[in-house]
């Protein structure tokens, strides 16, 4: 894998010059802007009843949401235009910042709670959540330590040690909100870049037997952990309990049939259907635009990962390629785990929709991933 990197030479004839880089990216741009589009719809939608209740206003939800993503249109601007090779020196500044905001939730008054988890710092009028910017800041240290490392990228002591003990630290203080589902996709993430990078498939294997038990011991501590287990083995036998969100979940995709019930006329919103407008908004978009709505969706988020691995295989350098797979991977995987969760297909985990779901630190941060995109996109020649 890593020598068909190394030996990978970009087209010439498709590269931009960096003076002449100001273009954006209507292929990728697109199908994101029609995303979030959608989103500050949907939130709307799924949140107005729930809005009214608690705020008095239906529109809570949606006017946040709007501002975020107004917020996250400027953050993908300015990550279009700040040259991505930047980022190697911003690595291990963005990493330390990670850590620091991960310990602030535990051991300073800015942490918050809410559902049962500490996940959130409260800063003036404004909430963040770390463990998003800690994903992003992973794939970035990642990039720069594989690509700086590539020629002994095969030693155990440098190619995969560090690396782990980077992720396992992030992992300590990301279990102790708990947010076990964050840990999943950061060592997905990990695992993936480190065979992308060349590391040998037997350290990435070998260690294996060791991490699965540890996660298993992690599952079953944590009662709700396990019953989530159990209820995604037979939710309906849990339909009252663990198993009561995939149980209404699976309604509101069997009920939205091929065209939906339309846009407002969802029922399992309607107080039945928990977290209807972050963790769930994909169930609702199954209800009230049925499988038509659902296949546009699911087609954006596939040719968004197909453009971003398309701009990996033709960046200039191997910071770029690795940098272009780690987003893509990131942005990837949280749409198979939210989609899989909604459809019954995996365990419940406490992941948004990317683009889609309710949440600015969400929004902002995949909003950054995609202009740090596009900007290695158009920056190939340099």
């Amino acid at each position: 894998m890593q020598k068909r990197i190394k030996d990978h030479k970009p087209d010439s004839s498709k590269t931009v010059p960096v003076s002449n880089a100001i273009h954006y990216d209507a292929a990728l741009l697109f199908p994101v802007l029609f995303l979030v589009g959608a989103g500050i719809v949907m939130v709307y939608s799924a949140s107005s009843a729930l809005a009214l209740k608690k705020y008095g206003t239906e529109y809570y939800f949606m006017k946040k949401q709007a501002l975020f993503s107004g917020m996250g249109l400027m953050m993908l601007v300015m990550c279009r235009h700040m040259p991505y090779r930047t980022y190697r020196l911003m690595s291990y500044p963005m990493m330390t910042a990670a850590v620091v905001m991960l310990l602030a939730i535990k051991l300073s008054g800015f942490g918050i709670s809410a559902g049962g988890s500490a996940r959130w710092l409260r800063i003036g009028g404004m909430t963040f959540q770390p463990s998003e910017f800690a994903r992003l800041a992973l794939v970035i240290y990642l990039a720069y330590s594989l690509s700086k490392k590539a020629d002994h990228i095969r030693d155990f002591s440098i190619g995969f040690l560090p690396h782990v003990m980077v992720l396992g630290l992030l992992s300590a203080l990301i279990l102790m909100q708990p947010d076990f589902g964050s840990v999943v996709i950061l060592s997905a993430i990990t695992w993936i870049m480190m065979f992308i990078g060349g590391v040998r498939i037997r350290y990435l294997t070998g260690v294996l037997p060791v991490l699965l038990p540890a996660a298993w011991l992690c599952m079953i501590q944590a009662p709700y952990r396990l019953k989530r287990l159990m209820s995604f083995l037979d939710p309906w036998q849990y339909s009252n309990d663990a198993g009561y969100q995939i149980v209404h979940s699976l309604m509101a995709f069997g009920s939205g049939g091929i065209g939906g019930k339309g846009l407002g006329n969802g029922y399992q919103k309607l107080f039945y259907l928990p977290e209807p407008h972050t963790d769930f908004i994909f169930s609702v978009i199954g209800e009230e635009t049925g499988l038509i709505g659902v296949a546009v969706i699911t087609l954006c988020f596939f040719w968004i990962v197909i453009k971003g691995i398309r701009i990996a295989v033709n960046a200039g350098d191997l910071f770029g390629t690795y940098l272009a797979m780690g987003l893509t991977t990131a942005i990837g995987l949280q749409v198979c785990v939210n989609m899989g969760v909604a459809l019954g297909l995996l365990p419940t985990k406490g992941l948004t929709l990317p683009f889609l779901s309710y949440g600015g630190t969400s929004l902002l941060i995949n909003m950054a991933s995609v202009g740090i995109l596009m900007n290695i996109g158009a920056r190939q020649a340099s």
